[in-house]
């Protein structure tokens, strides 16, 4: 049966919303969030003994600046809890929108029922081209910018889930996060702009997962809401999931010069004045190699260790915050 994912994505469209080929790597302007396009895609052949995403069947619900009617009310009276999940390096819109509908299958297996969500990705515009000597930084460096070019997109996406955030919990329904790799550097774009633009603290996030982020692991000193120091201010709580044996995070911090977040979790994390247990969950993940482990799958352990998808489903399924 096929896996309906909501999405929204700042990908310029060159050509109809239907057509995978019209979705490439080109940013809509900065300042104009309503030409964000808002859909639903049908995932099938999701494989996960296979690690197989599966591929996008059929593409639909397409509009610019907000979701369908038709979304809306699948999303705010879904019978299921929602994750929100933003992707990484290296994904282009059908990696990003099979890798959801792939995250969603793999939470729902741990048999926790809190863990068996309706999925809404926000794809930004990565290249989807490998790391690769020699040509390594190029890449790269071309993903972060649009990572980064992305945060006023993601915020204003961030905006419009407020409201079906709110209506779901109304229906007793659960909200949660889920970042991976580079979308972390996205995403702290993003919850800068939320502040910076003069809105206040929201609970769009029962929980907030940042896996194998790759975002500075001082990002939560910054001042004035900077960086993901206001995270804490849009999430009940935050999960961050780290670890020194990812190699990919070993090249992105020779590349920009400074430690991730994921590979050892933020600056002073034992400090609990700074991080409250109650609010913030460290994980190290480097002893879980439960899964074919090599170069890229060390950053991928989210999503390829059954140890550690069911620590998240198991934060998922922790009684609410207050």
């Amino acid at each position: 049966m096929p896996i309906t994912v909501q999405f929204a994505t700042n990908r310029r469209l060159t050509g109809p919303g239907e057509e995978l080929s019209s979705y490439g790597d080109s940013v809509i302007p900065p300042s104009s969030p309503a030409e964000i396009t808002y859909g639903t895609a049908f995932v099938d052949e999701v494989d996960l003994t296979a690690d197989t995403v599966g591929a996008i069947t059929e593409i639909r619900n397409l509009q610019r600046g907000a979701f369908s009617d038709e979304a809306v009310g699948d999303l705010a009276g879904a019978r299921r809890n929602l994750l929100i999940f933003v992707h990484g390096f290296d994904n282009s819109f059908e990696n990003a929108i099979t890798r959801a509908a792939f995250v969603r299958d793999w939470l729902a297996t741990s048999g926790l029922d809190e863990a068996d969500t309706s999925v809404v990705a926000f794809s930004w515009p990565s290249q989807g081209r490998l790391l690769s000597l020699p040509l390594l930084w190029e890449p790269y460096k071309s993903d972060q910018v649009r990572a980064g070019q992305s945060g006023l997109h993601l915020m204003s996406f961030l905006a419009n889930l407020e409201p079906i955030v709110t209506a779901a919990r109304a229906n007793g329904r659960r909200v949660f996060l889920l970042a991976h790799s580079m979308g972390n550097y996205a995403l702290q774009s993003a919850v800068e702009s939320w502040f910076s633009h003069g809105n206040g603290d929201a609970e769009l996030f029962d929980e907030a997962f940042l896996a194998a982020a790759d975002e500075q692991y001082r990002t939560f000193d910054f001042p004035q809401m900077g960086r993901l120091s206001g995270l804490g201010r849009l999430a009940r709580r935050v999960t961050i999931l780290f670890s020194e044996a990812d190699n990919v995070l070993g090249v992105s911090a020779a590349i920009n010069l400074v430690k991730r977040l994921g590979q050892e979790g933020p600056h002073a994390r034992f400090d609990q004045v700074r991080f409250p247990p109650a609010q913030y969950r460290m994980v190290d993940c480097a002893g879980h190699r439960d899964f074919e482990f090599s170069f890229a799958s060390s950053h991928q352990y989210y999503r390829r260790s059954p140890a550690v998808r069911d620590i998240i489903a198991a934060a998922m399924a922790r009684p609410r915050a207050i």
